[in-house]
């Protein structure tokens, strides 16, 4: 994955774009892998760790939409992509949502929406997580959404 988000960095880099992330679930993994390859400072503006409702909504998640579909959706995954593009001017920006672990009575999901600003589309999807073990879960989700962001940047 690092040889991916280098080529990915580097491609915004030349494109004179950036990225930034509303993590939730993933606790600034995803952020904490873009850090690791150099010169990501030049295409991220900033990051954002919101595991509470009260911090989702204060970055820009409107609270009818939690109300509406819970915290665990795509929805909210959408508006913290949104909300955080918005407000670090990014021309991405990542949104991740959901229950990591697994419970015996039901399926435990993650969401993750990446808004592109030049074109104001969205590119979500829904994981259904099968380990139960949070660490490899996390893993599953960033890696998914690098290989999501190669096929859109790249």
């Amino acid at each position: 994955m690092e040889d991916k988000l280098q080529i990915i960095i580097q491609k915004l880099r030349d494109n004179n774009e950036t990225i930034s992330t509303m993590e939730s679930c993933t606790g600034g993994q995803l952020v904490s892998l873009i850090t690791n390859v150099k010169n990501a400072s030049k295409v991220l503006k900033y990051s954002a760790v919101t595991y509470s409702d009260e911090f989702k909504i204060k970055m820009g998640v409107n609270a009818n939409t939690i109300s509406k579909f819970t915290v665990y959706s795509d929805e909210v995954a959408r508006e913290m992509a949104f909300a955080i593009s918005k407000f670090t001017n990014s021309s991405y920006g990542v949104g991740i949502t959901g229950e990591l672990t697994v419970k015996d009575d039901h399926k435990s999901y993650v969401y993750y929406a990446i808004y592109v600003k030049r074109i104001n589309k969205y590119f979500c999807d829904r994981l259904e997580m099968m380990e139960d073990n949070r660490v490899l879960n996390k893993k599953i989700v960033t890696d998914a959404i690098i290989n999501k962001l190669s096929v859109i940047i790249l």
